[in-house]
C-alpha cells in the first residue's frame, strides 16, 4: 500500500486547493492525479519534535541574500552614503566647501593625505589633514620653526627636498617652478643644507684612444654650477627666511673638494636674488667656504636693504676685508643680528665694526666668537660699547682676549644700560682680569648673562658675580611684574604727590 503524505494546516499559509474536489478535512490524503490552481501555494513541511535532531533543517533556514556584501545591519543615512561617495570620488570631484562645517569635517577626517597637490593646495585649509601628510611623510615633523602651521610646514619642507636633490642639467626645472602656484602664499622659510652639482662625465677620449697618462680618471670641468634660485624667490611673494649651506651630505667615498664649491657665479645668482626679494629678514650662509670676495659681493646687494633685519656668515673664510664690508652694512641698512662666528678674523677687522658699532643704532646682537681678535680688536669694541646704547648681546667666546679687554669691559659695565649678555668663555682673562671684571659689576643692574668658563677667573670672583647676576635677573623680573613701581621719580611725583 502506497504511503501519503500527510499536511497540517497552518496560520500562516494556504491550504492545497485542488480544482475538482476540495477535501473536507484537513488531514484528507492528497492524490497524485490531482490539479492545483495558480494561486495555490506548497506549504513547507512541518516535522515533528520527535523526529531525529539532524532533520531539524528547515526549522533552522534563513535568507540568504545573493549580494555578498548585505548585511543586517542597520541601514547607513543618506547623508553618510553622500559623504562616502564624496570621499570616494574626490579626486575628479573634489566638493567640501558646499558643505556643512560638520560634513566637511568628516570629508576631510577620511581623505587620504596622497591626494595630489593641485587638488587640496589652494582647497584645504584644515591644519589636521596636513599634519596628517606632514607625519606619513615625515615621522619626525614638528611646526615650531614653521610658524606653528602644519600646511605652511608641509610646502616648506616639500619645497625644501625638491631643491635639495636638483641636480643642475639632469633635473627639469619645471618639477620646482610647477610648485609656485600652490605654494607661493604658505612658504616664509626655505632651509637647504644640500646643493648637488652637476653630474660631471668622463672625457671623451682623443683619437680613439686611452693614454696611459692616468687621463682617464680627469672629469672635465662642470658646464653649470647650482641650482639657482632666483625664480623661485621671484615667486614667493611671502619669503622672510632663506637659510643654505653649499655642500653635499652623505657623499661618503665620493667626497671631493669641488663639491662644497660654491662658485662665483652662484655668488654673483645669489647676490642678484636676495637684492629683488624686498620681503627678505633673515638671510644665512653657512658652512659654503665664502671667501672676503663672495662675501663682499653679497654685502655690496644688501646695502640699504629694505627689510633685512639678520645676517649669519659663520663657519666661512671670511677675514678682516670681508669684516669691513660687514661694518659698512651695519651703517646702511636697518640690521640688528650680525653673525660672523668661525671665520678669520682678526684685530683690523674687528676695529672696523667697532667704529661702525659706535655710531649705530640698530644693532641688537654681535657674534664673534671663534675668531681672533686679541686684546686690540677687543679693546676696540669695548671703546665703542662706551658710547653705544642698543646693543643687547655681544659674544666674544674664543678670540684670545685677555686682561686688558677685561679692564676696559669693566667700566663698560659701570655705565652701559642695555647690554644683557656677555660671553667671554674660552679667553685668557685671568686672575686680575675677573676681579676688574667683579668690580665693573658691582654698578651694573642691567646684566642678566655673563659666561666666563675656561677663562682663568677665580672661583670666588666668578661665585660674586654669578650672585650680582641672580639680583639683576630678580629686580628685571619685579619690573616686569610691576612696572609702575619702578618708575622715574619725576614721573612718579606728579602734580598731586609733590616731592617734600
Amino acid at each position: 500500500m502506497q504511503e501519503t503524505l500527510t499536511v497540517p494546516p497552518t496560520a500562516h499559509s494556504r491550504s492545497l486547493v485542488p480544482t475538482e474536489d476540495q477535501p473536507s478535512t484537513a488531514g484528507q490524503p492528497l492524490r497524485s492525479g490531482s490539479r492545483f490552481s495558480k494561486a495555490s501555494v506548497i506549504p513547507p513541511p512541518v516535522k515533528s519534535k520527535a523526529m531525529h535532531s539532524g532533520t531539524n533543517v528547515y526549522l533552522m533556514r534563513r535568507i540568504i541574500a545573493e549580494d555578498a556584501d548585505w548585511s543586517l545591519a542597520t541601514v547607513p543615512l543618506l547623508t553618510e552614503l553622500c559623504i562616502q561617495h564624496i570621499v570616494k570620488n574626490f579626486q575628479n570631484n573634489p566638493i567640501l566647501k558646499h558643505l556643512l562645517p560638520e560634513h566637511q569635517r568628516k570629508v576631510l577626517n577620511h581623505l587620504s593625505p596622497d591626494l595630489p597637490l593641485a587638488i587640496t593646495a589652494n582647497l584645504i585649509d584644515d591644519e589636521n589633514y596636513w599634519h596628517r601628510c606632514c607625519v606619513q611623510r615625515w615621522p619626525v615633523s614638528h611646526s615650531g620653526h614653521h610658524g606653528n602651521s602644519w600646511k605652511r610646514t608641509f610646502f616648506e619642507r616639500h619645497l625644501e627636498n625638491l631643491i635639495k636633490h636638483f641636480i643642475p642639467g639632469t633635473t627639469d626645472p619645471a618639477v620646482i617652478l610647477g610648485l609656485l602656484p600652490l605654494c607661493r602664499n604658505y612658504v616664509r622659510r626655505i632651509h637647504v643644507d644640500q646643493f648637488l652639482p652637476p653630474v660631471q662625465l668622463p672625457s671623451l677620449p682623443q683619437n680613439g684612444d686611452q693614454s696611459d697618462s692616468g687621463s682617464e680618471g680627469e672629469m672635465e670641468e662642470p658646464t653649470m654650477d647650482h641650482y639657482q634660485l632666483g625664480d623661485l624667490v621671484a615667486g614667493l611673494s611671502q619669503l622672510e627666511e632663506l637659510d643654505l649651506v653649499y655642500g653635499v651630505k652623505d657623499c661618503g667615498m665620493n667626497f671631493e673638494w669641488n663639491l662644497f664649491l660654491f662658485t662665483y657665479r652662484d655668488c654673483h645668482s645669489l647676490a642678484a636674488t636676495i637684492k629683488a626679494c624686498h620681503t627678505l629678514k633673515i638671510f644665512r650662509l653657512t658652512r659654503s667656504r665664502v671667501d672676503d670676495d663672495k662675501a663682499r659681493i653679497l654685502i655690496r646687494s644688501l646695502l640699504d636693504h629694505p627689510t633685512l633685519e639678520e645676517l649669519d656668515l659663520s663657519h666661512n673664510h671670511i677675514t678682516d676685508r670681508g669684516a669691513r664690508a660687514a661694518a659698512k652694512l651695519l651703517n646702511h641698512g636697518r640690521l640688528r643680528v650680525l653673525s660672523l662666528a668661525n671665520n678669520q678674523v682678526r684685530a683690523p677687522g674687528a676695529q672696523s665694526l667697532a667704529h661702525a658699532l659706535a655710531h649705530n643704532t640698530n644693532l641688537l646682537a654681535l657674534n664673534l666668537r671663534l675668531n681672533c681678535i686679541e686684546d686690540e680688536g677687543g679693546q676696540a669694541l669695548a671703546h665703542a660699547l662706551q658710547t653705544n646704547r642698543c646693543l643687547t648681546t655681544l659674544h666674544l667666546g674664543g678670540n684670545e682676549l685677555s686682561e686688558p679687554t677685561a679692564t676696559l669691559l669693566s667700566q663698560v659695565l659701570s655705565v652701559n644700560t642695555t647690554l644683557t649678555s656677555i660671553n667671554l668663555s674660552c679667553n685668557h682673562i685671568g686672575l686680575d682680569g675677573g676681579k676688574q671684571l667683579l668690580e665693573g659689576m658691582s654698578d651694573n643692574r642691567t646684566l642678566l648673562e655673563f659666561d666666563l668658563r675656561l677663562s682663568g677667573v677665580a672661583q670666588e670672583s666668578e661665585y660674586l658675580i654669578g650672585q650680582a647676576l641672580c639680583a639683576n635677573r630678580e629686580e628685571a623680573r619685579q619690573r616686569a611684574l610691576n612696572p609702575s613701581h619702578f618708575m622715574s621719580p619725576l614721573i612718579a611725583k606728579g602734580p598731586e604727590n609733590p616731592v617734600g
